[in-house]
């Protein structure tokens, strides 16, 4: 996986964001599916809860904001949208477990309950930061590696 975001020009530092958030992803479903999760339909549903927490779009809006269309959302992220994605997913996964959450019902609450501590902490840094942070670039015309060395200048 490494070897291809490299081939496809993300830099190093991306890359181990993006490899650590497949990480994260992953626990949270095999948490989600240890609680009853089993329909594609409900991950699906779970993930836009998180997502609308985090930052007000489904996944569908968030591809649209971004102009995309069958590509991976999160391949298309930057390094904070990438970090408060994986905050809410992480959160949302110890939420499940602290709160013992079972089918799709009690892992809703749980997703809304995780992505808004991700959302609220965006707030605040969107605040801090004094821009937002949910952006319309993407990596498909140009590489992120070329992307953040055009910014550095």
């Amino acid at each position: 996986m490494k070897q291809i975001y490299k081939q496809k020009g993300y830099s190093k530092e991306w890359i181990d964001k993006r490899l650590r958030g497949i990480a994260v992803r992953q626990e949270l479903t095999d948490e989600w599916q240890d609680r009853g999760i089993e329909q594609n339909i409900e991950y699906a549903i779970l993930t836009n809860e998180i997502s609308r927490a985090t930052f007000g779009k489904t996944v569908e809006e968030y591809k649209r904001h971004k102009n995309l269309g069958r590509e991976n959302l999160r391949d298309h992220m930057n390094d904070l949208e990438l970090i408060f994605i994986m905050l809410g997913e992480k959160v949302t996964t110890e939420i499940t477990k602290t709160k013992d959450a079972r089918y799709l019902d009690e892992c809703k609450k749980a997703a809304k309950e995780g992505g808004g501590v991700a959302g609220k902490a965006r707030l605040d840094a969107e605040k801090r930061i004094g821009r937002t942070i949910i952006s319309e670039e993407n990596y498909l015309v140009e590489p992120e590696k070329v992307k953040k060395i055009m910014e550095q200048k």
